[in-house]
């Protein structure tokens, strides 16, 4: 630590944070019910009732803004140092600002944004940069009123003349689809409810395909089909879904040429698709799902592209005549290769981007078509984070990708595939002098007990010193499959700055070493996932990057999960927790199948009514565990309105928690009475909970500026 960063510090200050404040203590009210012969008792499950409406409902909400209360008295001194980082953080951001326009049927698309705005403007101009702009929706007024606002899914007719997007106002991820007549400025009269948002144009310019979600899981349920001026209550169902275990999307290639339809559940899909110029012909399955088989399909040319699993846990390449999809006419592409996981192939007239992981890092290889080359970009950095960015155009020679890593800002290149230049079109201005040489990275691996190697990105401002006093924060996930890459973030600076480092935990659960690497975190193998963090934990101690002492974990939603499971399984080994919107009351949420996702999950954690299942998720279920003992200081986050992951399974673990613990470390609890899952909508609002989470971390470490 500097000498700077170690002059911020006041040693012990927070022990005696919060005293003479006293939580509040939430009411008993035992729910007991027999599984498998298991009696469990649930003394806060009145809690759910705020959805449902029932007798419980206000009390709920008495409850969330009593803990709301405490918490804004326990951190009220430091109120003046969490507005200090809420407008360093938002210096850091260019208030007026423009993304890389992209090309797409002969206009150039764009948003941009105002200073002191909190959203945007979306723009098009027709044929050249130097034409007139017109704004296509002005987000920044339509949001007035609204204390979240969301719009989404723009898509604009085969015709240029009509904008279709979706509108979300409550935060629940359900949209309204509305429709702008780009020539006159007209809204029109259609309105399609209850929608993920997005829609997708027949290229008859009239026709809209569009997913459809059941009301109360708010899962996908129905593909539709809209023709304007139509009733949307006579809107056609296309596609209904049946198995509540899969989700389904509508969707359309790069080509123009044909209109998707995904099902898709952890472990198995199915596609459907229509040629996009008969908007009334019949959808037809390409193949019939089957058990245990994952198919993903692009048009290129005379064939088809199936990105598949079959035989091929890393996936494999296979292509198909247009007129015979059976699989029994399948070629292969590219095989399957242990070492390498194929994430994704975007298909262009004359190239494929191909998108593939390999040792924990993604890597992007180009094939030539027309010359039969191929070549891999070269990235230089030792952890980073990287993916194919909007490429609509399908004859082009240019692929446009995105770049991050810990030290380098969000970057959009335009590279020329045939040339091999590449253009750096844009990277994310930090305003106030930020250079990333001040900073160092790492790519560190930890074993774990079983043996495997478990990779860590590491991030920290030149200075820090290895002598296990400094403070870090070690971020994780582990869940879907969903890989934790290293990206940059200018908020985060002021973490490092003052002397924290900052690293992620790429533990199984996650893809970051293959499709494996997710099998072995999920389902029977949950447990490696909250191991895994553990170890890489003990790993960063025994390297002296930290002490137990000076060690803070964080994760949210899943990643929640497992900030809840690590703190049961090794209350001792963190300083502070922050589990942002957690997935903690496991048995109680995968038994409930009106709660949305939960049926979808079932090939995640596993079904409950099996009494296996049951038995193993019980063990690891943070709500369940929770035992008389000392914990860490915590800060728990949640949404009022959060689809995702309800706002009872955190309120109910904190007050269990408050019952239930022998240490006097805080246990702070913050609800977001107008939000959901993803927290504030505008472009700074989000700040304001990074500000808290960061002045409760500093507060630990007894740095107060």
């Amino acid at each position: 630590m500097s000498c700077n960063q170690a002059e911020n510090k006041i040693a012990g200050s927070s022990k005696n944070w919060g005293q003479g404040i006293q939580p509040p203590v939430a009411e008993i009210k035992p729910r007991t019910f027999v599984l498998h012969g298991d009696t469990i008792v649930d003394n806060y499950y009145w809690m759910n009732d705020f959805f449902k409406k029932g007798p419980d409902s206000a009390r709920v909400v008495n409850y969330l803004k009593k803990e709301n209360d405490y918490i804004e008295k326990v951190m009220s001194p430091t109120k003046k140092f969490q507005d200090s980082l809420f407008q360093e953080m938002k210096n850091r951001i260019k208030e007026k600002d423009e993304s890389v326009p992209a090309f797409e049927n002969g206009y150039f698309y764009y948003t941009r944004s105002d200073e002191g705005k909190q959203y945007y403007k979306y723009c098009r101009k027709k044929g050249s940069l130097d034409a007139p702009e017109e704004i296509l929706l002005d987000i920044d007024e339509m949001a007035i009123g609204h204390p979240y606002y969301s719009a989404a899914g723009f898509s604009v007719s085969p015709d240029n003349k009509l904008l279709a997007y979706g509108v979300d106002t409550v935060s629940r991820r359900e949209y309204i689809i509305q429709v702008k007549n780009l020539e006159t400025g007209e809204l029109l009269k259609d309105q399609l409810i209850r929608t993920t948002g997005a829609a997708v144009w027949a290229n008859d310019s009239k026709t809209l395909f569009y997913t459809e979600k059941n009301p109360v899981t708010l899962l996908t349920q129905k593909i539709r089909k809209h023709v304007l001026g139509q009733n949307p209550s006579l809107d056609e169902i296309v596609y209904h879904e049946t198995d509540s275990t899969n989700y389904i999307g509508v969707s359309k290639t790069r080509s123009e040429k044909y209109i998707i339809i995904t099902s898709s559940a952890t472990m198995s899909s199915e596609i459907r698709y229509l040629d996009a110029d008969i908007p009334n012909g019949s959808f037809k399955i390409f193949q019939p799902r089957r058990k245990d088989v994952l198919y993903y399909i692009t048009h290129q040319g005379n064939r088809f592209l199936i990105r598949t699993n079959q035989d091929a846990i890393n996936f494999k390449l296979m292509e198909s005549p247009l007129d015979n999809t059976d699989r029994s006419a399948w070629k292969e592409i590219i095989p399957h290769r242990p070492e390498v996981l194929l994430e994704g192939v975007d298909a262009f007239r004359d190239f494929l981007a191909i998108t593939e992981r390999k040792n924990g890092l993604l890597q992007i290889q180009v094939r030539n078509l027309a010359d039969g080359s191929d070549y891999f970009l070269d990235f230089g950095e030792p952890a980073y984070a990287t993916s194919i960015s909007s490429n609509p155009e399908y004859d082009t020679k240019t692929l446009r990708y995105f770049y991050t890593s810990l030290t380098t800002p969000a970057s959009i290149f335009d590279f020329n595939m045939i040339t091999k230049h590449k253009q750096l079109m844009k990277q994310t201005e930090v305003v106030g002098g930020f250079n990333s040489e001040d900073y160092t990275t790492e790519r560190l691996y930890a074993t774990a007990r079983d043996g495997a190697k478990v990779p860590i990105s590491l991030v920290y401002k030149k200075g820090f010193v290895k002598n296990g006093k400094s403070p870090l924060l070690l971020y994780g996930y582990g869940s879907y499959g969903n890989s934790m890459d290293a990206a940059f973030s200018s908020a985060r600076l002021s973490l490092l700055n003052r002397g924290f480092a900052f690293a992620i935990a790429h533990i199984r659960g996650g893809q970051e070493m293959g499709r494996q690497w997710y099998e072995d975190g999920k389902m029977m193998k949950k447990i490696n996932t909250f191991t895994d963090f553990i170890d890489c934990a003990e790993y960063l101690v025994e390297k002296d990057f930290t002490s137990k002492e000076h060690l803070y974990a964080m994760g949210g939603s899943a990643g929640g999960l497992l900030m809840g499971a690590i703190v049961n399984m090794r209350p001792d080994l963190w300083n502070g927790i922050v589990a942002q919107v957690p997935f903690v009351d496991v048995i109680n949420t995968m038994l409930d199948e009106s709660i949305p996702l939960t049926t979808n999950e079932f090939d995640e954690w596993g079904n409950p009514k099996n009494k296996e299942a049951y038995l193993y998720m019980k063990s690891y279920s943070p709500y369940d565990n929770v035992q008389p003992k000392a914990y860490p200081h915590m800060l728990v986050t949640t949404g009022l309105h959060d689809s995702q992951v309800q706002y009872f399974e955190p309120a109910k673990w904190v007050a269990r928690l408050r019952t239930m613990k022998t240490d006097n470390n805080l246990l702070l609890f913050k609800t977001e009475m107008e939000y959901g899952h993803g927290g504030a909508s505008g472009r700074f609002d989000y700040l304001k909970n990074i500000s808290l989470e960061y002045a409760f971390l500093f507060m630990l470490e007894g740095i107060h500026q």
